[in-house]
Order: structure tokens, then sequence, then C-alpha cells
């Protein structure tokens, strides 16, 4: 049996997913990160298959989304794209610290995971934590100031203008390149990583973040045994069954074993 809790920290809100039998123990410890327009109940299904596995699991809402909705569209909610997704970084450490404070959260055994913005919040909270322990990205990118030139470009195909001067353009790439994995890998410093993407993904270039892989494999020299990437040939912006497992046997074999 599980226990589903709603709870709220630091007024974040957020599930908490443990089996029954081990509420009250210290145990391996899963953040996992909804995608853009999505909620933390959507990932419940990532939850119940890691729980299973005897972790504990929390599913935080990011800002103005679910419970934190502010009745914003679709096209203004992406105005504030970037600053949910750093909002969301800066949340972390909070979430964790309250968990592993109640004796509740091993903090040697911390894995970090999410879906299309999740999993972008993930590669870019890879740059500032080293208490992240091991990850899983599915169909995110590290890339911060290529994804954020792109998303520019992609406004300005379908003439829509932008709330923000060049001035404030350049600020915002300025500071998304302190969290760009792309820009310093030495900060990955061997943790384990998976990526699964789709290779018709329209919504994060498939290619940007698979440049980064490969450019990891050169540094390596071919040798990457914490690294891998998962091409799903026909996915668009959607996780298949397979990304699904393999994200709970990519923490499986790093945080349990």
């Amino acid at each position: 049996m599980f226990i589903i809790e709603k709870q709220q920290v630091n007024n974040i809100p957020l599930l908490h997913i443990v089996k029954k039998g081990i509420l009250h123990e210290k145990l391996p410890f899963i953040l996992f990160l909804h995608g853009f327009t999505s909620a933390k109940e959507n990932n419940l299904h990532y939850a119940y298959f890691l729980a299973e596995k005897g972790f504990r699991v929390v599913l935080p809402e990011s800002l103005y989304h679910g419970e934190r909705n502010q009745g914003f569209s679709e096209k203004e909610l992406y105005i504030h794209f970037w600053k949910i997704v750093l909002q969301t970084i800066q949340e972390l450490p909070s979430i964790k610290d309250y968990y592993v404070g109640k004796g509740l959260a091993d903090e040697d055994r911390i894995g970090l995971a999410g879906t299309s913005m999740g999993g972008i919040v993930t590669l870019g909270a890879l740059t500032q934590y080293s208490w992240i322990r091991a990850a899983v990205s599915l169909m995110g990118m590290p890339a911060y100031e290529k994804f954020s030139r792109w998303q520019i470009e992609q406004f300005k195909k379908l003439g829509v203008q932008l709330p923000f001067t060049d001035a404030e353009i350049n600020d915002q790439l300025s500071i998304l390149s302190h969290f760009d994995l792309s820009q310093q890998p030495e900060k990955l410093k061997d943790r384990p990583l998976l990526f699964w993407h789709g290779k018709k993904d329209p919504v994060v270039p498939y290619d940007l973040t698979y440049q980064f892989y490969q450019s990891l494999e050169v540094q390596n020299r071919g040798t990457l045994d914490n690294i891998q990437f998962i091409t799903d040939e026909h996915a668009d912006h959607k996780v298949s069954r397979e990304g699904l497992l393999a994200t709970v046997d990519w923490f499986d074999k790093f945080l349990l074993h």
C-alpha cells in the first residue's frame, strides 16, 4: 500500500509518495518535476513505480502551474518560461532540506528528474547543486542560451511581439549562461545522467540535447560509464513507456545498489 500526501514546504505545494510500511524511515529520495503547462499530479505514474522500488518521491508544483496557477494564458505563461525554470531551481534546496531535516531522506542518495521543462530544470540544477547524486532528463535540454535564442526565433516567425527590449534579452541570456550545463560540462563531475528524447520533438529540439551528449563522448573519448542517451526514433513530445521504465531502472541502479 502507498501513501499519497498533499503537503506544502515553504508555500510550495507538492505530493509526497511512499510505501506505507516505510513511511517514517530514512529513504533514498527522488524529486520529480513536471513539464510546462502540466501539473504535479500528471507524474504520479512515475512516482508509483519509483515508490514501489523503495524511494520516497516528491512531486513539487512549479510557479504559475497547478495549485499555483494565476490565470495566465499559455502564451502569457510562455513569456514567463525562464522565470519559472530559474525559480524552480532555486526552490529545490528548501524541499530537499525539509525531508533531510525530518530524517526522511538520505542526503547521500538524492535523485532529480523531470519531463520537458522539468528536464530542463534538472539539467540546470546540476550546475548548482552537488547534492544531486543521479539525474534523468526526459525531453529536456541543457543548452539554456541556445534554446532561449531558438524560442525567440520561433516567436518572430509567428509574428509575436515579445515584451522585452534587446537589452533585457541580453541580460536574460547572461543570467541563463550560469545555469547552462552545455557551457560548463565539468560540473557534472561524473554523476550518473540519463537522457531520453524523441527524435521528432517539435517543442524541445532533439539536436540541442544530442549534440551535448556527443560533446561529452568526445571529451571522454567514447567512454561514458555513467551517462546514457536513449533516442526514440518515432516519438514527438511525449515520453514512451520505455522512457518511464528506463527512469526507474536508472535510479534503481545508481541510488539503490
